[in-house]
């Protein structure tokens, strides 16, 4: 009987991966735009005046709603509250695997393109302004990476006396990877670069 019902639970569709129902979810589109005929990709630089990440450049998104049916809901809405697009004109190209920060974040990643006239009424409170890095140069242009050393600290109240050897337990350290893309005056780095690089290395 328990098999049974085991075998019913685990046919039904499961998260993507353990904590996906309580992760942190935001979803981002990454827009290819037409340049005096050649491919581009948009980018937005973050308002000065957010209180996270100011002058950061990102992709258009946010965080997915209780309002948006799917994490595509969710960019295509970001997309028009910042860029002010009718999302009716952004062409779903397809999606990318998900990217998932950490157990408790993850970003779900569309590509599109969107008719770059349109794009002239942007939301300030939000964005700075926007630029445009030709495909082909992203193509041939080659990352370079820096690593982080993320140290694990235990809350004071952490319960050292139930786990092996206590409060000398060997906590591993973490390496984060950080790529850069430098173009123009502009320096991509972050979350943003990593769904980059994946992008451009399905392109390749």
């Amino acid at each position: 009987m328990i098999i049974d019902q085991l075998k019913s639970k685990l046919n039904q569709n499961q998260p993507l991966f353990i904590g996906e129902d309580t992760a942190f979810r935001s979803a981002v589109l990454i827009p290819l735009v037409q340049v005096n005929g050649e491919w581009h990709i948009l980018f937005e630089v973050r308002s000065l005046k957010m209180r996270k990440q100011p002058g950061d450049i990102s992709f258009p998104g946010g965080k997915i709603d209780q309002t948006d049916k799917t994490p595509l809901d969710a960019a295509l809405r970001e997309t028009h509250e910042e860029l002010g697009v009718d999302p009716s004109t952004i062409k779903v190209i397809g999606e990318l695997s998900p990217f998932v920060v950490s157990p408790s974040f993850v970003v779900y990643p569309f590509v599109a393109t969107l008719d770059f006239p349109q794009l002239h009424s942007y939301n300030k409170h939000e964005v700075e302004y926007i630029f445009t890095v030709p495909i082909n140069y992203l193509i041939n242009y080659e990352p370079y990476l820096h690593e982080v050393s993320i140290e694990a600290k235990p809350s004071p109240d952490f319960p050292f006396h139930k786990i092996m050897n206590g409060d000398k337990y060997q906590w591993r350290m973490r390496t984060m990877e950080e790529w850069f893309y430098d173009y123009d005056k502009y320096t991509i780095w972050g979350l943003t670069a990593r769904i980059l690089k994946y992008f451009i290395e399905r392109l390749k």
